[in-house]
């Protein structure tokens, strides 16, 4: 059975439902956090705040109360949608107020999904600062703490600085103009500037990264030194994108360090996305998810579930779940060399009963389901629960460390373009099953790298970030169906790369001012 922090939630009471306001706790603060174990507790907390969407599994008390389905409020699910269903890779059959906005970029400030993400953002904010404010050395050495104890706050106060730096540079991504708020407070937030957000964020995981465990020598699904690389390397690469300076030179720094350190690439692929990928040495972050103990409609169930439909057999993926919901679109499947994974194995695609093409976005059968995530084991077993996923969300891997290495060495970071062309060829060894789909130099070019990332990493997260930073998400250039609300493609406005900030924020904080264009 793999261990992990969330476990520690047990006997720990916390909400939050006014971003201005500390969370509520079943004990005062200064009762509470005598205990270190309670101040474990809180952090495990803000770790499940990716993941799970209230105090009871799988619903039945939420943390925010903004829409009518729980599990439209897990974090890791709204922002799968947001970076997944507005590209080439994903489509949703749903017919959720607002849900095909996303597939047609027709959003507005009144979405739900965007104000789920947006909310889920600033709550793991206010939480972690308000953990924080509770755990500085005054506080504990009021409250009696010893050396040891002492010690062990100072560890979780690290882990909680670096979930913080991960909301922000998700809020940075996704809505760019952001209040940088680090104490709980009734004042309004005013907005800070990207430059100040991103230099915020780099600031913050530079403070902490000689203070963590080196790379696995945390309890599993807790930050390390490589998780902080990992973020390091993503928020430097895509520095361009947010402040209109690069610092590719720092992410291909930040690459070695992982490229250094103790992962591997797994022989199989598919463990990765399997219900016992916990046991993958490829993976360097993930949100853990446990059939029996982190029960919700979020991460890895909704992918699993949400995948599952038409002529699919539920239990052929170890689920007795089939939401159909999830697709892909013809252009991430021309990307393969062909659709039934003979020659790539990565091509996931289901195709009996589904068509290529999608004329009507509500209809599951039309677009090829992308069975990526399962609950079965390896070994062909179920996970621990036929209706909630023991399969790990795969934040940060190393094949995705090896793309970006090789991204940013051809966009100046310095590094080696011959050992860049060695990971991408290892990459495709694995997919490959020998070396007939190897590439040489003068086929390692940027162009190249965005649709070996689509092949290599489709359904984990990244692909809106991705168009974006190469300059293909909006307009015409390049285009897919439904984009811009358009069966074949359209172009879409530029400002469409961030979202907007919810018209319910703007009405309670008249500091706030809305994104351009909406």
């Amino acid at each position: 059975m793999k261990k992990f922090i969330y476990i520690i939630l047990a006997g720990f009471t916390l909400s939050c439902t006014d971003l201005d306001l500390r969370p509520e706790f079943g004990e005062t603060g200064n009762i509470a956090f005598q205990d270190v174990k309670n101040l474990e507790r809180y952090m495990a907390k803000i770790y499940a705040a990716y993941s799970l969407t209230g105090q009871q599994g799988p619903a039945g008390d939420a943390d925010l109360a903004l829409v009518n389905d729980e599990g439209f409020t897990s974090y890791i699910r709204a922002y799968w949608k947001a970076q997944e269903l507005t590209t080439d890779e994903a489509v949703i059959a749903w017919q959720d107020a607002g849900i095909q906005d996303l597939n047609t970029h027709t959003w507005s400030s009144d979405n739900q999904f965007v104000k789920v993400l947006y909310y889920r953002l600033f709550l793991i904010i206010s939480y972690s600062n308000d953990f924080l404010e509770q755990s500085t050395s005054d506080l504990l050495s009021d409250y009696g703490y010893d050396d040891q104890e002492m010690a062990l706050a100072q560890n979780y106060r690290n882990e909680v600085r670096f979930l913080r730096a991960m909301a922000y540079w998700h809020a940075l991504d996704l809505f760019r103009n952001i209040p940088l708020v680090t104490i709980i407070t009734t004042d309004f937030p005013v907005q800070d500037s990207p430059e100040e957000v991103f230099d915020f964020i780099a600031e913050e995981l530079e403070a902490i990264e000689s203070e963590l465990p080196d790379p696995q020598q945390n309890q599993y699904g807790r930050v390390d030194k490589a998780a902080v690389w990992m973020l390091q390397a993503k928020l430097y690469l895509n520095a361009e994108v947010y402040t209109g300076n690069d610092y590719y030179s720092e992410a291909v720094a930040a690459l070695e360090k992982v490229l250094n350190g103790p992962y591997s690439i797994e022989d199989d692929y598919q463990l990765n996305f399997r219900a016992d990928n916990h046991t993958s040495n490829e993976l360097i972050f993930t949100l853990p998810s446990d059939g029996i103990q982190t029960q919700s409609y979020g991460s890895t169930t909704f992918l699993t579930n949400g995948s599952i439909g038409g002529n699919m057999t539920s239990s052929d993926y170890g689920t007795s779940g089939a939401w159909a919901g999830l697709r892909t679109t013809r252009n991430l499947v021309e990307l393969f060399p062909d659709e039934t994974g003979d020659i790539d194995s990565r091509a996931i695609f289901f195709t009996d009963g589904q068509t290529l093409d999608i004329a009507d976005l509500t209809v599951f059968t039309e677009g090829y389901a992308v069975p990526k995530y399962t609950n079965l084991t390896t070994e062909g077993e179920q996970g621990s629960n036929t209706e909630f996923s023991d399969a790990d969300y795969p934040l940060f891997r190393l094949a995705d460390a090896y793309l970006m290495y090789a991204e940013a060495v051809l966009r100046g970071g310095g590094g080696s373009e011959a050992t860049a062309l060695g990971y991408i060829n290892e990459l495709r060894e694995r997919a490959y099953g020998d070396a007939s789909g190897n590439i040489t130099a003068s086929n390692l070019t940027l162009d190249f790298i965005l649709n070996e990332r689509a092949r290599e990493l489709y359904w984990e997260g990244h692909r809106r970030a991705d168009l974006i930073r190469f300059g293909l998400y909006t307009g015409g250039e390049y285009t897919w169906p439904w984009k811009g609300n358009n069966i074949d493609g359209a172009s879409i406005s530029d400002h469409l790369e961030i979202f907007p900030i919810p018209a319910t924020d703007l009405a309670a904080n008249p500091e706030l001012d809305q994104n351009d264009g909406y």
